[in-house]
């Protein structure tokens, strides 16, 4: 199976994870879901991530989503999440899907962490406990974490754990850290790894230009951050912001704090992916309201691309 390396490039989807409407896991919809991000041009598929609703999984249950997404993908590649309050649980489960056929996991930083050394030194333990033969993603997310990584902290993380493979980058502003990142790469004092971006997209137009290799994120339409990082590479930049431009005002709608699940599960439903919008409780939720605007987005929207013209192709669920 493929695993993660430092050219690892593309978009790599945030799986949400599907319920029913009762809590169980919709294991029909995870299956559409994932054929449904490998038709929309995804490269690989992260699972367990923080959109994913990881937490309100068991053990068990984790375990059964990445497997099943694993075997589902074939030789796409399958990235897990798989951070935890203690290194015990993360080895097992690492372990569990590397054995699987995982192309790497996903470590994010608990956030507790405050200094330079307690974040270097956790990452350092962290892959004590996974071994260092697994390649992983180190996720610097720190709006939602609240553990702030410095360039120079990143490229010592790097540095120390050859098994670092990926960064996925998702502070903000974080334009200039991309840069930097690269700046290191350049002069050699920090060796190539992948760049994947994520914030739901938001300064992907940007982000790409300053030397990412993609993203990692979720958006209702993927097909449309693989369109961009597509064209991108073909140095088809006005091609690009012009798509891009014409999705910003649903994908800054769906990174409202607290409903962007909501809102991203909304739009898949809608799109036939998903059976129901249901997030495991607790969980938020949309008012009629949200999704009348949702709606008239689509709609204008599809005044640009008719892959959001939702109306005219009813979804049908198989």
């Amino acid at each position: 199976m493929p695993t993660i390396d430092q050219h690892t490039s593309g978009v790599f989807a945030i799986a949400p994870t599907a319920f029913h409407d009762d809590g169980r896991v919709d294991e029909t919809s995870m299956d559409r879901l994932t054929d449904f991000y490998f038709e929309a041009g995804c490269t690989g598929i992260t699972v367990l991530g923080i959109m994913g609703e990881a937490p309100k999984l068991d053990a068990q249950e984790a375990l059964a989503v990445a497997t099943r997404m694993i075997k589902r993908a074939g030789n796409h590649p399958i990235i897990v999440g798989v951070s935890a309050p203690g290194f015990a649980a993360m080895r097992s489960l690492t372990h569990a899907v590397m054995d699987a056929g995982a192309a790497g996991v996903m470590i994010a930083p608990p956030p507790a962490l405050r200094t330079d050394d307690q974040i270097t030194a956790y990452f350092r333990q962290a892959v004590e406990a996974i071994g260092d033969d697994v390649p992983w993603v180190l996720q610097d997310y720190p709006l939602t974490l609240t553990v702030v990584m410095t360039p120079g902290v990143i490229r010592k993380i790097v540095t120390d754990n050859p098994s670092c493979a990926m960064l996925k980058h998702e502070d903000w502003p974080g334009l200039e850290k991309i840069s930097s990142l690269r700046n290191f790469q350049a002069d050699g004092s920090m060796r190539p790894i992948s760049i994947l971006t994520g914030n739901g997209g938001l300064f992907l137009d940007f982000e790409t230009e300053r030397g990412a290799d993609g993203a990692m994120t979720g958006y209702a339409f993927p097909d449309m951050l693989a369109d961009v990082v597509r064209l991108q590479k073909a140095r088809e930049r006005e091609a690009a912001h012009d798509l891009y431009d014409a999705h910003l005002p649903l994908v800054r709608y769906e990174q409202q704090a607290v409903i962007g699940l909501a809102v991203r599960k909304y739009v898949l439903k809608r799109r036939g992916i998903l059976s129901s919008d249901a997030q495991r409780k607790p969980g938020s939720s949309i008012s009629a309201t949200a999704k009348a605007e949702v709606d008239y987005l689509l709609k204008r929207l599809a005044r640009f691309d008719t892959r959001a013209d939702l109306d005219a192709k009813p979804a049908a669920l198989t």
